[in-house]
């Protein structure tokens, strides 16, 4: 059973032997898991006047994400890490560090990328399709081992709607 960290420096490498005892060892969750939280990604900086909604709908990403995973009995604690702690070129290590800070077993890393695209056409509305690629690692803290990693695409499509003022307003409604 693997219960330490075998990365032997902070650029988290690892040599020939560990490598084996980690290939060749067995992993098991902690019974009770306190969780931090980090989305990795740089916001792009607007200056229009739908930022506010911009910044309204990533905190209720990161609400609903910590609500959802502390419905499980084994979840203790799960709360965002502070923009503070967490570097501009965040590493494993830098993570795994604020995470003790935090003192969390269990960091879920996470970051969204995504874009909004349109189609025009000469006689009907115009399309407009959004996508969002989520990446998201489950990291242990003692081990520095991810357990559970993913990467979900989805994508929405949609036309400008008869309240909508503006095509930037349909763009910030299809994106959100």
């Amino acid at each position: 059973m693997i219960t330490q960290s075998l990365f032997s420096d902070k650029s988290a490498t690892i040599n020939e032997e560990n490598i084996q005892r980690i290939l060749e060892g067995s992993y098991k969750l902690p019974e009770h898991i306190r969780i931090a939280i980090v989305k990795l990604g740089a916001e792009q900086k607007r200056y229009t006047w739908d930022d506010e909604d911009f910044l309204k709908a990533q905190q209720s990403y990161i609400d609903l994400f910590a609500d959802k995973l502390k419905q499980s009995p084994r979840v203790s604690k799960a709360e965002p890490m502070p923009d503070l702690l967490v570097s501009k070129n965040p590493s494993f290590t830098s993570i795994r560090e604020a995470a003790v800070r935090m003192q969390a077993d269990m960091v879920i890393v996470y970051s969204i990328t995504g874009d909004v695209y349109s189609r025009n056409k000469f006689f009907a509305k115009q399309d407009t399709k959004a996508f969002a690629t989520t990446q998201l690692i489950l990291m242990d803290v003692r081990t520095g081992l991810i357990p559970f990693s993913t990467v979900v695409t989805k994508d929405y499509l949609s036309q400008k709607k008869k309240d909508e003022l503006d095509y930037a307003e349909t763009r910030s409604r299809i994106k959100n």
